[in-house]
Order: structure tokens, then sequence, then C-alpha cells
């Protein structure tokens, strides 16, 4: 039985993290400290040094010789049931020329289908999820997060980009963004390889049993320490950069709020029920499913000129809503024996 005590205890792990998204929020709105070019700079530190450190913290803890399989199963299941629902839905809608206006607009090839995949299947794991679910369950429940973050980056994130490729192949678009620069994309590709590496040798790390050196890993935790924070604050800096908090109407706000807490969590429990998770792991596999919105993808939205209003409503909209929303879902399923 869920009692006021762990309601606390998870509002406790949450409201640090608003307040860095109001502080964010206030610093260009209220308190006019940065400029647009500040914040764009804030938000380059982030993404370039803070959270590479933080994803890597977390990564580098994470015994991939010892995951839990059947949790990445259900996770699969859940967002291949996902893709098929979203695709069936596009092509009845296309059989009786609701997409017409899609296509009128330069949309054809089943942009709604991967927005709506974005929407259902792609949240925020390290940032929010991390702390939520081990005010929740536990040291195990954040090990299995991070896991699951891992499989998102490696598999889900890559194939969300491959299919925004191949809509733009297919309808001719041209990104309204500037070419990137050769020395960005080198760091890409050396960043890429980089990651590569260090996924190596995590599994080396854990299969040879080798501890990591503490100098190492005070300088890898003295940049981690401050992911959460600046992630949170970076974010209240791109919402009071923007002219409305719900940019898409509420119709769309609506359809978006319903596939992040609703269907999500939906094909999430029929994944996990299928590979037969019970108990506290049945209820970690739902409630991950129901965190805030993936920034990634509505980085990738504004990049591929693909609904990216209805993406940033869905960040920003979602990461409001998302504390009572979770709280609720975690008392109604400590209900549920």
């Amino acid at each position: 039985m869920i009692g006021w005590g762990d309601v606390y205890k998870v509002a406790a792990a949450m409201a640090p993290l608003y307040v860095a998204l109001v502080l964010g929020y206030g610093s260009v709105r209220w308190w006019k400290v940065f400029t647009p070019e500040q914040c764009g700079a804030v938000n380059r530190l982030v993404t370039l040094f803070i959270l590479p450190f933080f994803g890597f913290d977390f990564t580098v803890h994470t015994n991939t010789l010892a995951m839990n399989y059947r949790v990445l199963a259900a996770d699969a299941i859940a967002k291949t049931l996902a893709v098929v629902a979203l695709a069936c839905a596009w092509a009845a809608a296309a059989w009786v020329g609701r997409t017409a206006r899609e296509k009128k607009e330069g949309g054809s090839g089943g942009g709604w289908a991967v927005t709506g995949f974005a929407l259902a299947a792609l949240n925020n794991t390290l940032v929010v999820g991390v702390p939520l679910v081990r005010a929740m369950y536990g040291k195990w429940a954040q090990d299995l997060v991070v896991q699951l973050s891992v499989l998102q980056a490696a598999v889900w994130l890559p194939m969300l980009l491959f299919a925004l490729e191949l809509r733009k192949t297919r309808i001719g678009f041209s990104s309204s963004t500037a070419p990137v620069p050769p020395v960005i994309k080198d760091v890409e590709i050396k960043d890429e390889e980089g990651a590569q590496k260090c996924r190596q040798q995590v599994q080396c790390h854990f299969a040879w049993h080798i501890e990591m050196p503490s100098i190492i890993e005070g300088s890898v935790q003295i940049m981690s320490r401050a992911g959460a924070g600046m992630a949170m604050f970076s974010m209240g800096l791109f919402m009071a950069l923007q002219e409305k908090l719900i940019a898409c109407g509420p119709r769309l706000t609506v359809v978006g709020m319903a596939l992040r807490f609703i269907a999500g969590p939906a094909a999430a429990m029929v994944g996990a029920i299928a590979v037969g998770l019970r108990g506290d792991v049945l209820r970690l596999a739902i409630i991950q499913a129901a965190l805030p919105q993936s920034i990634t993808t509505f980085v990738f939205a504004r990049e591929y000129g693909l609904h990216a209003e209805v993406l940033s409503t869905a960040v920003i909209f979602g990461t409001l809503v998302s504390l009572p929303v979770l709280i609720a879902y975690y008392v109604l399923l400590g209900l549920i024996r």
C-alpha cells in the first residue's frame, strides 16, 4: 500500500528538478539575466560537455553483461506495438483521404506516424527518470531505467532518425537549417567512434573486474553531477524563449498528451505482461513509459521540419504536468496486487 510518506519521497526527489526549471525560465522572462545569444551558449555547454559526462557516468556503472533482457524485450515489444498501431492508423487515414492536407503541405511519407511514434515511445529516461524511479523503487529500478536509456540511444533514436531521413528523401525536403560545417561533421564522427570505444571499455571493465581509477571517476563525476540540474535549467531557458507554451493548439496538445501519458504506458503494459513481468518490475515498466517527452525528439523534429511545434509543446507542457501524472500512476499501480 502506497502511503503519504512514499508520495512525499517521490515529490521530494522531483521538486529540485522543477526548481532548476523555474530558475531557468525566470532568468529570461522575469529577471532578464540572459539574452537569447547567451541562452544558446548555456545550451551548448549543457549539450557538448555536461550531458555527455552525465550519460557516461550512469553508463559506466551499468553492467552491460548482466542486463535484464526481459525488461528490454518488454520495451521492444511496446515500441513495436506503437510502430504497428501508428502505421496502421496512418494507412487507414490515407485510405479515406484524410492526409490530403498533409500532402499539400509537404508532409507525405507518414509524417504523423513518425511524430506519433516519437510521442508515444521516446521519453526522458535519464534526467527525469533516474531520480524518480530511484525514489519510488530503489537502486535496482534506477539500473533498469539506465539500461532502457542505453537501448533508446543505441536503437530507437537512430531508428527515428532513419525514418526522418527516409521521409526527407521521399518528399525531396530541403532542411531550412544551415549546412553542417565539415569540422562539425568530423567532430560528430569522432564522437560516435569515441562512444563506441567507451561502450567496449565499459564491457571490458565489468568482464575483467577492473576498477576505474579514482582520478578518472572524480573527473567524470564533477561534471556529471551538474547534469540533471543544468539540463532542466536549459529547458527552462528554452521555455522562456518560446512565444507560447502551447504552440500547436489545444487539439494537438491533447492528442500529444494522450499518446505520451496513456498510449505509451498502455503499450508498455502489454509488452511487460507478454514477457511475464510481475510485481514492482511490471509497475516500473509502465511508469517509465509515462516519463516526459525526450528532448532529442524535438531537436530532430526542428532539424527536419516535421511537426516541431507539436514536439515542442510535448516537451514543455509534458514536463510541467508529468509530476502529478507520474504520482497518480505510482499510487494507482500500488493499489494493484
